[in-house]
């Protein structure tokens, strides 16, 4: 693996060739084993939001369940390579779920500088990020390129890398230590249908100077994901139960999630 080539790809062009390149593994976790708890109860949400299945029909509906209903509504409509309608629904789907606090904003299509094989003039670009208000990036939503076919899981861990480089200047540049190892967490989209894989993507030290210089790592970096199961499986989020269940796996997700940015942004 050490002799695979390595080039100085921007995000956007990663695939499985640059994850074995830089010693990445991916591993498939069962929900206990990846949240490390039972799946949070999500009885707190409005019950219009989980069990109607017009989704074009919200009158009367509280405004933000009314809001999503309408993005789900039009992404569902949407074509293959139509990226804001995604865009759209998973900055509301971050809003339902808790995400999008005081001290964060959601951001859509930011570039990351990604210092890579010598290069520093490449970048990640995230479809969508949760940005703590220091600036430091907490949070990775990347879609797939559908009209393409594009594996957006390489992609989102070129974001990941380019994040944990991202945070660290920003540690240094206001007085703090820079830290050896963050644990990004990311999530993927692949439209509305297939429904989102979760992540947790541990970037050491390491792997970010490995990648900066185009080396082979000698430790390998061990990725866990994991997918929510489908109620209805030629069903996306438009079937109730399948929306059930992509809202409980993101609103328990969002816990693990302030776990980890909560070890980087410590003192910003």
């Amino acid at each position: 693996m050490s002799k695979l080539l390595r080039s100085a790809l921007s995000g956007s062009d990663w695939k499985q060739n640059e994850l074995k390149a830089y010693n990445i593994l991916v591993q498939t976790e069962d929900a206990q084993t990846f949240f490390n708890r039972e799946l949070l109860s999500i009885d707190h949400l409005d019950p219009n939001l989980l069990s109607t299945e017009e989704t074009n029909i919200t009158d009367n509906f509280a405004p933000p369940t009314a809001k999503f209903l309408a993005y789900l509504d039009r992404a569902l409509r949407s074509y293959p390579g139509e990226e804001s309608e995604i865009d759209d629904l998973v900055r509301s789907l971050l809003n339902i779920t808790g995400y999008d606090e005081a001290g964060t904003t959601l951001r859509t299509r930011c570039n990351i500088k990604l210092a890579i094989c010598g290069e520093t003039n490449r970048s990640a670009k995230t479809d969508v990020c949760l940005e703590h208000v220091s600036s430091m990036i907490l949070l990775l939503v990347h879609e797939d390129k559908t009209i393409s076919g594009t594996d957006p899981e390489p992609q989102v861990i070129a974001e990941a890398i380019a994040s944990f480089q991202e945070n660290n200047a920003k540690r240094e540049d206001s007085g703090q230590d820079v830290l050896d190892a963050m644990t990004v967490p990311c999530v993927t989209m692949v439209g509305t249908q297939a429904g989102p894989v979760f992540y947790k993507v541990p970037v050491t030290m390491e792997l970010s100077e490995c990648v900066r210089a185009g080396t082979y790592p000698k430790n390998a970096t061990v990725v866990t994901r994991c997918a929510p199961p489908k109620h209805q499986p030629l069903a996306g989020m438009e079937d109730p139960d399948n929306r059930r269940i992509i809202l409980q796996y993101y609103t328990t997700f969002r816990e693990v999630a302030k776990q980890c940015w909560s070890q980087f942004i410590a003192n910003m």
